[in-house]
């Protein structure tokens, strides 16, 4: 008895909230004009010596960062190849979706089978193009291992 009142009174209290906005907000919005950009953002896009300081571009190649995160990326490139080329037992691997597809073709969902068949042929570039990455990625690790991990190089003098 306790619960069916408290959710009579919460769903009563949700519909006398709504009726309220319903009618508020329509007579808000007939009184009020266009609100107009905060002046922070107005003044800003203006301000000269904020636009000088973004027109340069960046100031550096970010090697420092990347060197920062090359282990992290090994790792996921490697999480993700190893999972799209697991058993049909492993979800998001290429067999896994093959299989789904079966599935669905099996249950004559011809619109299911399509739409998975779209995400096999997506997963499958993607693999092909991790592949890829890979070795350009360790040729980025030796770089770095190379180069103090990306830091700035003091000046040296050009004849």
């Amino acid at each position: 008895m306790q619960r069916r009142k408290a959710t009579l009174t919460a769903t009563f209290s949700g519909l006398v909230l709504t009726g309220m906005m319903a009618v508020a907000i329509p007579s808000y919005a007939a009184d009020s004009a266009p609100a107009a950009p905060p002046a922070s953002v107005a003044t800003h896009a203006k301000d000269p010596q904020h636009a000088s300081r973004h027109a340069k571009g960046p100031k550096g190649d970010g090697a420092k960062k990347l060197c920062h995160r090359v282990p992290k990326l090994e790792r996921r490139i490697e999480r993700r190849i190893k999972r799209m080329e697991g058993t049909v037992g492993t979800p998001g691997s290429i067999k896994f979706l093959e299989q789904r597809i079966a599935n669905a073709k099996k249950a004559h969902h011809s619109a299911i089978a399509t739409f998975l068949g779209d995400r096999l042929t997506t997963r499958k570039t993607l693999l092909t193009s991790l592949k890829e990455k890979q070795p350009d990625l360790k040729d980025v690790a030796t770089w770095c291992t190379a180069n103090k991990n990306g830091a700035k190089a003091t000046a040296s003098p050009t004849s």
